[in-house]
């Protein structure tokens, strides 16, 4: 193999690993190491089915209990954002998206981590989920980020980890087959990207069952830490690859 398959090999399999053992995350740490040397719209559809793909694994590795009524209104928003980021992506300049949303997780999250006591939301109900869902498909759509919002919201909603496992990965399934679905009906998956598919997924599958067998033996505490540090590094990862190119431009 090339330089470049080698590279996607091994951002799929850490990536596998980071998703299994938190729930998301796939995207953002896949695109950590395919920005140094992946075609932008080769690595934005291999995000999104390698994120897939790694969900649904999970599906029988790590089986939550979950609601209807709790998901709803997360699947319902996706439901809106999704169309709306595969429409935008074409016109979308990826590199301030990056800077402007790495910049507020290199920001909130080491807050939040730091803080003695989390702050919880309380407020907002079924309509802020909804939004929040709207935002995490707005995301999947342009790139496959679908967990980022869900998990924020989650995490400042004060769920425990299995609550929470269970809405971030149910929505997650369901907004990325929405998204990889709505990428080939586009023509944004192009012939030469089908046969990288299966080299990403045999590359995940056992660095994501490792990481989903580690999930298990995770206490609350260490979750909440866990999952606060990806999302920071994921925005850190964002400002590495977006800032030179828009300084350079």
């Amino acid at each position: 193999m090339g330089p470049e398959l080698w590279l996607l090999v091994a951002g799929a399999a850490v990536a596998g690993f980071v998703q299994g053992l938190s729930g998301f995350a796939f995207g953002m740490v896949a695109m950590s190491f395919w920005v140094w040397g992946i075609e932008p719209r080769v690595a934005a559809v291999m995000a999104v089915f390698g994120s897939l793909t790694g969900q649904l694994v999970a599906v029988f590795s790590v089986r939550r209990a979950w609601r209807w009524s709790a998901l709803l209104p997360f699947l319902a928003g996706g439901a809106l954002g999704i169309p709306l980021g595969i429409a935008v992506l074409p016109h979308l300049n990826p590199d301030v998206f990056k800077l402007v949303l790495g910049s507020v997780l290199v920001v909130w999250c080491p807050v939040m981590l730091l803080s003695s006591r989390l702050p919880r939301v309380t407020r907002g109900g079924r309509l802020a989920d909804g939004v929040v869902g709207a935002a995490g498909g707005f995301m999947g759509g342009i790139g496959g980020f679908t967990g980022v919002m869900p998990t924020l919201w989650c995490t400042l909603r004060g769920m425990e980890k299995d609550a929470q496992r269970a809405i971030v990965q149910n929505f997650n399934l369901a907004a990325l087959a929405f998204t990889m679905l709505g990428y080939v009906w586009a023509g944004t998956v192009t012939r030469d990207m089908w046969p990288l598919m299966p080299l990403v997924a045999v590359s995940l599958l056992v660095p994501s069952l490792l990481g989903a067998r580690l999930y298990f033996g995770l206490s609350e505490v260490a979750f909440r830490r866990l999952v606060l540090a990806l999302l920071g590094l994921s925005g850190l990862a964002m400002l590495v690859s977006a800032v030179p190119r828009l300084l350079s431009a």
